[in-house]
């Protein structure tokens, strides 16, 4: 039968979950520490326990030799003989040392090694056993606070939950049972060494996991999960059986699944969306709730998106503090770029602006602008305006503030710009059109025109003459000749289904005539 003292060791083991001979171990180096501080000696000791009796017995252990050099190691053969008969040269001899001797400083001394070894043996039990489990979630019962960290109860072990894993709308009262996801085992640290964690987005995950059977089973699998603790989490979720819907399997029926991952996390709002392989979809999907109207790519290789919503998505799309498009990019692993309909339409009209202010920087002096007279342009210039480009932007009340520009020269002003922006937007649009033709395909003789022209009212069909290619023969008709041609096409004039003939826009335009004194 075990003694007394080998049963409470028994009961010690269990309380503290280690191994009863570790305890043995403990108990027998603090009788030796004692021991060895009470004889100050600096023989070899061994101490040992006799579990039936719980008697520890310490002894000094020497060397049987022919010749003593070392007496505090050693033993002659003869002095051997003395102790143990069957002695040999070169066995060990066990002397015993009394131990009803040691005194209350001793008694001390071996109960602080026993409780060193105890908790050091506590301490490798934990980490062995918590150490394989990081990453898991775990329930446990707030025991107390320690300033800004709450000690929790994990049955076999104490645990430390610090304030930057807690989440900022939590509050823990003591007895109050919550669940965490263990973050680290540290084995060198005092007090509580396992490290615990509420804002961890593996929390979440472990839920989902916990509370899905379809992902549990790997039907539905978690691509993704970004967290802001106590705010928001968004999850990105895959099916692999296209006959299951992997949202609604994560919200479960009328949201009974995920309003119980809600409730456990203090009514955090958690948004589930569709994984997909396209970024273009997946970035908007991960922007919901805001409907996005295009997601364009602008650098694939930094990982750089730009999206564009509706005016009135635009706070819904960045959300509080920006919190929703953060969300999504930490998701995505991508940059996003988030823009409404107004500032990309902006965006567009500066770059338009500055294309066109490039291709035409070079500005065009007075002089070459026809149709004014030497006059009117020294007034101009006197004043300061000495392009076509400045002219062009002046209006009429602008123009006769000028000292000699009355209305008459303002009209000739209006006529010469007109005709000279008109020949240059022509240019461009004809250069545009046919790739911008070489000079010798410019210059036509009368027949080919003619040519041209009847040809393209062939293919184009009555009434369908492009107004931009008017044969000078036309030009050239007398006044009786455009009369006659003006009543016969009355008399010949289409019905009211057929298209009407367009105007041509190259007639010349009529002189500006002189006012009345």
């Amino acid at each position: 039968m075990a003694s007394a003292l080998y049963q409470q060791v028994e009961q010690l083991s269990r309380d503290k979950g280690i191994d009863p001979q570790v305890v043995v171990s403990a108990i027998e180096d603090a009788i030796l520490v004692a021991t060895r501080k009470y004889y100050k000696t600096q023989e070899e000791l061994r101490s040992q326990m006799d579990i039936e009796t719980g008697e520890i017995s310490v002894y000094a252990i020497k060397t049987v030799v022919d010749e003593v050099v070392d007496p505090v190691r050693e033993i002659s053969l003869a002095d051997a003989a003395s102790i143990e008969p069957a002695a040999e040269v070169g066995g060990e001899i066990r002397i015993k040392k009394p131990t009803d001797v040691l005194g209350r400083i001793a008694a001390q001394t071996a109960k602080q090694v026993i409780f060193q070894k105890v908790r050091e043996a506590e301490r490798d039990t934990v980490y062995n056993e918590y150490a394989d489990k990081v990453g898991e979630v775990v329930n446990a019962l707030v025991k107390r606070t320690e300033g800004s960290d709450v000690i929790l109860d994990l049955g076999r072990a104490e645990a430390r939950l610090p304030r930057r894993e807690q989440s900022r709308l939590e509050s823990f009262a003591p007895g109050e049972r919550i669940r965490v996801v263990i973050k680290n085992v540290d084995k060198a640290v005092k007090g509580p060494q396992v490290v615990v964690s509420r804002a961890e987005p593996v929390l979440v995950q472990r839920l989902f996991e916990g509370e899905v059977p379809e992902i549990y089973d790997g039907t539905v699998v978690i691509k993704g999960v970004a967290r802001e603790p106590g705010e928001r989490t968004k999850i990105a979720v895959y099916s692999r059986d296209k006959d299951v819907d992997c949202v609604g399997a994560c919200v479960g029926m009328k949201g009974m699944r995920v309003q119980s991952i809600i409730r456990e996390l203090r009514g955090e709002k958690i948004d589930i969306i569709e994984y997909d392989e396209d970024p273009v979809q997946y970035a908007a999907n991960a922007l919901s709730p805001a409907k996005i109207s295009r997601v364009t790519i602008l650098d694939s290789e930094t990982k750089h998106l730009e999206v564009v919503v509706d005016d009135t998505q635009l706070s819904l799309a960045i959300g509080k503090k920006g919190q929703n498009v953060r969300l999504a990019a930490k998701l995505l692993g991508w940059k996003v770029d988030i823009k409404s309909e107004e500032e990309k339409r902006r965006e567009v009209e500066e770059q338009m602006t500055a294309l066109v202010g490039d291709g035409g920087a070079t500005e065009t002096p007075l002089a070459e602008l026809s149709g004014l007279t030497e006059k009117v342009v020294s007034a101009l210039s006197a004043a300061g305006v000495t392009t076509v480009e400045q002219l062009g932007g002046m209006t009429p009340e602008q123009l006769q503030d000028i000292p000699g520009i009355g209305p008459k020269s303002v009209e000739q002003i209006f006529v010469a710009v007109n005709q000279f922006f008109g020949a240059n937007v022509d240019e461009a649009v004809v250069a545009h059109a046919q790739g911008a033709p070489d000079e010798d395909e410019l210059v036509r003789s009368d027949e080919e025109q003619t040519a041209g022209t009847e040809g393209l009212a062939n293919e184009a069909g009555a009434g369908e003459i492009p107004q931009h290619i008017v044969p000078e023969t036309e030009l050239e008709k007398t006044g009786q000749d455009l009369e006659a041609e003006l009543e016969r096409g009355i008399e010949n004039a289409p019905s009211a289904d057929q298209g009407e003939v367009p105007q041509r826009q190259d007639t010349p335009a009529e002189p500006p005539r002189e006012p009345s004194e």
